[in-house]
């Protein structure tokens, strides 16, 4: 595909979550599709699914925690968009995006650690960790930095 033709797709509506524990360290897994290549719980938005579900949604699908034991801090008042790299555009969702535009949720959680489970759904990562926010932003693959910098920005933690 052409930068032009990447410039004419839209963006993928997206839902994100930025849970934090009562030590302000932030939950991130290693994605299994792309080792060393960490991010929050994220995904794209159903059809007809309000943002705030669809974090929920994906939040329970990718670390198994279940909505009753988070609770919601904030949200980003608007989306925030980025765009792929133009080599990764034809391979992810079928070349139909030309990157995601993204809801963002700061959900806390104090419940216990193995309360994750990776393999609730279809997993995605390989493994998880809580992080410091800096360290975050080190661990994300550079065209979301930006982004992930504006997320924690937005919430506060950096």
């Amino acid at each position: 595909m052409t930068p032009d033709e990447i410039a004419l797709l839209p963006y993928r509506p997206c839902a994100g979550v930025c849970l934090t524990n009562p030590d302000g360290l932030i939950w991130v897994g290693e994605r299994i599709d792309r080792p060393g290549a960490w991010q929050m719980p994220q995904g794209g938005i159903d059809a007809g699914e309000a943002p705030q579900a669809a974090a929920l949604r994906e939040l329970r699908e990718e670390t198994g925690l279940r909505p009753e034991a988070v609770t919601l801090i904030t949200g980003l008042s608007d989306p925030i968009a980025y765009d792929l790299p133009h080599d990764l555009v034809p391979v992810l969702w079928k070349g139909r995006y030309r990157g995601q535009m993204q809801y963002w949720f700061n959900f806390a959680y104090d419940g216990p650690d193995d309360a994750v489970d990776l393999d609730y759904h279809v997993r995605e990562f390989s493994e998880w960790r809580w992080m410091a926010p800096a360290e975050v932003l080190k661990a994300i693959v550079p065209f979301k930095r930006d982004l992930y910098a504006d997320v924690l920005t937005g919430f506060g933690l950096l």
